[in-house]
């Protein structure tokens, strides 16, 4: 396919604010939904035939919808290739702008419902599985009086998982655990609290650890039920073992639940796992394992509150970041 009706600019200066503002108000102006639609079927199907079936219209209306995109861009947006459309670097930037767009879309229709429903909003929270779910239920029921009347989705996952979410505005803010190794452009964020570790086990198996120090060349023996790989917590606990002079254990079962992980342990004699202590607590009253009573001399990467850099101006993000604030607070003071 030719290109050479669109009317292709030089590239702009980096400062040139003149030029930056004429492209806002253009793209302000001629740029719809439609085009982003268009966009994301192109990324998803490949080629214009494919689009044009899935949208249920013709190809020549799909190729000058295309063509008017490109021409608003002032550029290519993809190549066409023998084995189908692929996106050029003008084509990838705008892909992902439009992916964001559209999200924020699907949040304002939620929104919609919610006010419809009579609540203020409705927020996509994202957790990490070794967050308990009382500081959740807590900081939830803190916003009502505060006047925060939405409604609420929660979405479970590792940090790295969420934050990736977070920046395609997929989800509100994230209650995660702060690591250095986590890509935090673009986003803020704030340490909540920290939690301590432990070493949870069979109530037979936790009896009989008890009675002597801890032997970490025997721990290592043992059979370890942990969390997913490259996640701040299991790297921290595979660190404290090389420490020691030990190798690590490895994992006969590696889950992200931690009622799964309290399961495995209260039905094996030699099943043992580190967690955080609030959360040790809570599956020794529902899954019946036993903490074994030794301290270690380190805490966990802490609890954190990440959101976007804008996303923290609106205000029921705001009601709930501080409620969050304020049971995290109690939830240090339970383990100082």
């Amino acid at each position: 396919m030719r290109f050479s009706a669109y009317p292709f600019q030089t590239a702009m200066p980096p400062h040139d604010t003149d030029a930056t503002q004429a492209l806002q108000a253009r793209l302000a102006s001629r740029l719809k939904m439609r085009h982003l639609v268009l966009l994301q079927q192109i990324e998803t199907h490949g080629t214009l035939t494919r689009v044009a079936h899935h949208m249920a219209t013709s190809q020549p209306a799909i190729t000058h919808a295309l063509a008017e995109l490109e021409a608003l861009f002032g550029a290519p947006l993809f190549e066409r290739l023998p084995r189908g459309m692929v996106p050029t670097a003008l084509g990838t930037l705008a892909l992902a702008r439009a992916r964001t767009m559209l999200q924020d879309l699907t949040h304002w229709a939620l929104d919609i419902e919610a006010t419809s429903a009579g609540r203020a909003a409705h927020l996509q929270i994202g957790v990490i599985p070794f967050v308990p779910g009382r500081l959740l239920a807590a900081a939830i029921g803190q916003t009502r009086p505060r006047g925060l009347r939405a409604t609420v989705s929660i979405h479970e996952g590792t940090s790295d998982h969420l934050l990736q979410r977070l920046r395609a505005h997929e989800l509100d803010c994230v209650i995660g655990r702060a690591s250095a190794v986590l890509d935090m452009d673009g986003l803020v964020h704030e340490v909540l609290y920290h939690q301590e570790p432990r070493l949870i086990a069979h109530r037979r198996l936790a009896a009989r650890l008890a009675r002597r120090p801890l032997s970490w060349p025997e721990l290592a023996e043992l059979d370890w039920v942990l969390g997913a790989r490259q996640t701040p917590m299991r790297e921290q606990i595979t660190d404290f073992f090389l420490r020691a002079g030990v190798a690590p254990p490895q994992a006969y079962v590696e889950s992200l639940s931690s009622k799964i992980i309290g399961e495995l342990i209260a039905a094996s004699e030699r099943a043992v796992s580190i967690v955080p202590a609030d959360i040790a607590q809570e599956l020794v009253r529902i899954a019946g394992v036993a903490i074994v009573p030794h301290r270690f001399g380190w805490t966990l990467p802490p609890i954190t509150l990440f959101q976007r850099s804008e996303g923290a101006q609106y205000a029921e993000v705001a009601l709930l970041a501080q409620a969050l604030r304020d049971a995290a607070t109690g939830f240090a003071a339970e383990q100082a």
